[in-house]
């Protein structure tokens, strides 16, 4: 019997698993021998960086698992403190918990807890490397608080779904640089709190009156909901909130977006409304779908431009044609019948902003052929770990993490809960705990701001305990509150250092 006929016996006995179909290729475009997949709009320089960012963040979480796999082979020699001790500092870049460590001659060592807390120190060396490593894309995108103005904007409020596999959204799938114009906080299934968007649009528009957004006295407030599906496996790998359907994905964020402009309409009066935008974003090869608002701002899902038939149509073009090619795709979208037949033309403001990002999303689908071999090699859920509260800018890799913004668990519930479900396969079957990162941002401005983002952390963390008491009881659930100020340079700085890890 040959290897590969007693590979396949082995399958078929349940000894080996299934092995997976292969991927359809890239469709976008196949790298051959004549076709080297090099886009003229395509920012080469600035996937280079965004690679080697990936790579430094990735390595530091990567490091984890192989280093604790080293110290349960030696956790019992003579020198085992000592011999930890120093391959954490040459792996990692620091040193363990001591009380983790010197009594693993007893009861073994505790890789559960060692994990978690490895887990928090690499997100923090990340957060505070962010200036440097994200330095890339604030100085090559165009696609800033001053282009987003000339769109006739001053806010660009972004609900993605809170699936691990878009956190990378806004630098790498979007291109657009961090700013103070562009506000994410992400959901399952992109269904985002209708009270709590109001209560930020308010705000906003109070700033913008104020005069406290420069140049944004005649700008307006754009709302875009972020959807995913997976063209590999549509039926297992899509948005797990809404069962991997696509299209009730696609409904449910675009029933969100008409409520939205009908509570704020109903309230404020007509004509107040934000315009809205919705994207679907195929998280297997990072291109995105934007579905375009007619004359009257009125969205359709069957009206749409998707940026891999783009960048597979223009393929070497000049830039300036692929650019108007860009411009073709839109009006052909904009004129199309039946289903998607809307009325009249995309307003010109949201036109520009829509071709830009489909633009720029072009560099980030040569991204994945250049560096991802066409398509993720992992296209469903690798997080390493849950964040909930508030999002920050300095974390915003592809399956870093899980977010689920919230004020209260209770609210939050089923975000919480997708969370848990997913880390279940991630983490929990193999033995390892959840990894949980309680995060709020305070103004510095206001007085015991900072104290009561304390506060809420600790509320947090004591319901997100609750909610899963199993998992608290037995070990395997490991929350880490921490604060950032929204206006200083205090960023994610830890309460009470893992009282939950070395505590037990």
């Amino acid at each position: 019997m040959n290897t590969r006929k007693r590979l396949a016996a082995m399958r078929k006995a349940g000894v080996l698993p299934e092995q997976a179909a292969p991927a359809p290729p890239n469709p976008a475009c196949v790298v051959v021998a004549d076709q080297p997949c090099e886009h003229a709009l395509a920012d080469r320089e600035l996937n280079r960086q965004l690679y080697d960012y990936e790579q430094n963040v990735r390595s530091g979480f990567t490091a984890i698992i192989e280093t604790l796999r080293t110290l349960s082979d030696c956790q019992h020699t003579m020198d085992f403190v000592e011999e930890a001790q120093r391959l954490a500092v040459e792996r990692l870049g620091y040193e363990l918990p001591v009380e983790l460590l010197e009594d693993s001659w007893i009861a073994g060592l505790d890789l559960r807890a060692l994990h978690a807390w490895c887990t928090f120190q690499a997100i923090r060396i990340c957060v505070e490397r962010a200036p440097v490593d994200q330095r890339p894309l604030q100085e090559r995108s165009l696609l800033d608080a001053a282009f987003i103005q000339s769109c006739g904007y001053h806010t660009l409020d972004i609900s993605p779904c809170a699936d691990g596999r878009l956190q990378g959204l806004v630098p790498f799938i979007l291109r657009l640089a961090p700013n103070d114009a562009v506000s994410v906080k992400a959901y399952a299934g992109a269904m985002f709190d209708i009270e709590d968007d109001i209560l930020d649009w308010t705000q906003r528009e109070l700033h913008r009156l104020s005069g406290g957004i420069p140049g944004g006295e005649e700008a307006n407030y754009l709302k875009v909901a972020v959807y995913h599906y997976s063209t590999s496996n549509p039926n297992h790998e899509g948005c797990a909130a809404h069962g991997s359907n696509d299209r009730v994905a696609v409904e449910s964020a675009l029933a969100r977006l008409n409520e939205l402009r009908a509570a704020i309409e109903n309230t404020f009066g007509l004509g107040a409304a934000p315009d809205v935008l919705l994207i679907g974003v195929d998280t297997d090869i990072d291109a995105i779908r934007v579905h375009l608002p007619d004359a009257n701002g009125c969205i359709s899902p069957h009206r749409y431009v998707e940026s891999f038939q783009i960048y597979h149509d223009t393929i070497g073009m000049t830039a300036e044609q692929a650019r108007a090619h860009i411009d073709t795709a839109i009006t052909a979208a904009e004129q199309a019948e039946g289903w998607a037949r809307g009325t009249g033309q995309t307003p010109a403001g949201i036109r520009r902003l829509v071709q830009h990002l489909l633009e720029a999303n072009l560099s980030q689908i040569e991204y994945v052929i250049q560096h991802h071999e066409g398509r993720y090699r992992v296209i469903g859920h690798n997080e390493r770990f849950i964040c909930v509260g508030e999002a920050m800018s300095e974390l915003q890799l592809r399956n870093k993490f899980y977010f689920a913004h919230l004020d209260t668990v209770e609210e939050g519930a089923n975000d919480m809960d997708v969370g848990i479900r997913i880390f279940t396969g991630l983490n929990l079957r193999h033995g390892l705990g959840v990894p949980v990162l309680i995060h709020f941002h305070y103004s510095e401005r206001v007085p015991g701001a900072r104290e009561r983002a304390i506060m809420r952390c600790m509320r947090v963390k004591d319901a997100v305990q609750a909610r899963y008491p199993e998992l608290h009881k037995e070990h395997r659930l490991f929350c880490q509150m921490a604060i950032s100020d929204i206006h200083g340079s205090e960023r994610c700085t830890f309460v009470e250092d893992e009282p939950e890890i070395i505590g037990h």
